[in-house]
């Protein structure tokens, strides 16, 4: 399979738990899709960080990295993101370091600033450590690029390995303009996660990021990333049909109503009321199901609008086959 051409594409994996499965089926596929991604010449997988949610494995982005690096060959992986309010950043900069020295050239740590989960279970996480605030995000987010490499930052007595050879690369994670603007000011790259809702501004976002950026060592340049959820079948009906787990999922992110995610036939018989439409309408689950060349162009479009350096495409579907099968399309056209 040629790589895609165009500007670089990338995947955004959740460990998506299906209805009548287990966590461990979870972590296989999104195994398998990683392996399938990197084959198909995709840029970067990422994994995200959430915890206590019924639909997500994926509650330790550093493990499950690990795992995914050792199970493909050329693809990078990383995180999108670790949620730096959650952990102490010496503790983040000795895993990623960790997995740089196993993995050199190949690693991503995607950080962002929200908690991943609900109040009560980041109670759970932090404990009742006064270090671990989203107030104090800034100021963690400089001692993790000091710790993993970043001259700029002075040097301390801690390190986060013994003989760094290589560093991972660091981006920012935001669905607003603060994360915009924290990527400008440090030099860094950043993701906006657009995935999260269509009506989200991510033109400002993105050019508040690009007048304000401050060139860095490792980033003289602006590099700007924007997530969307995909789903390309053989026709558009089939991809609506696919895409409604996650219409149904998103709407359970809303109403609180959590749980595995269901099977397309579960989905299409849920009747949705006028208020589930109006939640669907900013929030659809999947903004892009289609034909692969359907969804290429709205692709294309999204660039058009944005500038997007790279694409980061999000989707969660109830089996992996069909994740892997809809990567595969927009590879293949993509490529052409």
């Amino acid at each position: 399979m040629t790589a895609p051409t165009r500007v670089p594409l990338s995947v955004l994996d959740l460990a998506t738990v299906r209805e009548g499965h287990g966590s461990a089926d979870a972590l296989r596929g999104t195994i398998e899709i990683a392996e399938a991604a990197d084959e198909l010449g995709y840029s970067r997988f990422w994994v995200a960080e959430h915890h206590n949610m019924p639909a997500v494995a994926s509650t330790s982005p550093p493990v499950l990295i690990g795992a995914i690096a050792a199970h493909t060959r050329d693809i990078r992986v990383g995180s999108g993101g670790v949620m730096l309010p959650n952990h102490m950043p010496f503790v983040v900069a000795e895993q990623f370091a960790l997995l740089e020295a196993l993995y050199p050239g190949r690693v991503d740590l995607g950080v962002g600033r929200a908690p991943g989960t609900d109040q009560a279970t980041a109670a759970a996480l932090r404990g009742v450590s006064p270090y671990l605030t989203v107030e104090q995000f800034p100021e963690h987010l400089k001692t993790l690029l000091g710790l993993l490499g970043d001259a700029r930052v002075p040097s301390s007595r801690l390190t986060a390995t013994p003989a760094a050879e290589t560093f991972p690369e660091v981006w920012m994670l935001g669905s607003s303009t603060y994360g915009a603007q924290i990527a400008a000011a440090l030099g860094l790259p950043f993701c906006y996660a657009y995935h999260f809702a269509m009506s989200s501004d991510v033109d400002s976002a993105l050019g508040l990021y690009r007048d304000g950026f401050q060139p860095s060592p490792r980033y003289p340049h602006p590099w700007a990333m924007v997530s969307a959820s995909v789903l390309a079948a053989e026709t558009t009906e089939e991809a609506q049909f696919l895409a409604g787990p996650s219409r149904i999922m998103a709407l359970s992110l809303r109403t609180g109503r959590l749980g595995p995610m269901v099977s397309p036939e579960t989905a299409a018989g849920r009747e949705l009321t006028d208020l589930d439409r109006a939640v669907l309408e900013s929030l659809p689950g999947t903004q892009y199901a289609g034909t692969a060349d359907e969804v290429v162009a709205a692709l294309e479009a999204l660039i058009e609008r944005t500038g997007a350096d790279e694409l980061m495409l999000a989707g969660s579907v109830y089996d992996p086959a069909t994740r892997i099968d809809s990567l595969a399309r927009i590879a293949k056209a993509w490529s052409r």
